[in-house]
């Protein structure tokens, strides 16, 4: 297959994912919170455009260097709270889906810190950074060229 540029991405179908991922930033969860979800998937998925750019977001909402190098081990870390780490388990969860399924007491995790509601959108910031990850690395979008706005 002939490298596939960004710029051959139909403009409609990047405008669409564009106004999910406004949609999403303003459906009233804390914005550190999804730029860690996204961070994280980014991770997981070797995504390096989506790893720079959601660093840098970060660092411009003023997450501290210390955080953002252990994201990768969050979980050998007290450096995030219990809600943070409930988010950052149910992310890789749903991310790393394989043949699993969502366990219950990852479910119960969550409820103790966010409504259904709030759930029910954190999953779909956590499908839409994996649409984006995929995309990017896909296409092989070149990475460190991101600047916050």
């Amino acid at each position: 297959m002939e490298q596939i540029l960004i710029t051959d991405i139909p403009q409609e179908m990047m405008d669409k994912l564009v106004d999910l991922e406004i949609y999403i930033n303003n459906i009233g969860i804390n914005m550190k919170l999804l730029e860690l979800i996204r961070l994280r998937v980014a991770q997981i998925n070797g995504c390096a455009y989506c790893i720079d750019m959601h660093y840098k977001i970060l660092k411009h909402l003023n997450e501290t260097d210390l955080r953002l190098s252990s994201l990768i081990i969050w979980e050998e870390t007290t450096y995030f709270t219990d809600k943070e780490k409930a988010l950052l388990h149910f992310t890789e969860a749903v991310t790393k889906l394989n043949t699993k399924t969502i366990s219950n007491s990852n479910y119960k995790t969550m409820n103790t810190y966010f409504s259904k509601s709030e759930i029910i959108f954190i999953t779909l910031a956590i499908t839409h950074i994996n649409t984006w990850t995929r995309l990017m690395r896909t296409f092989k979008i070149e990475a460190g060229n991101y600047k916050v706005h």
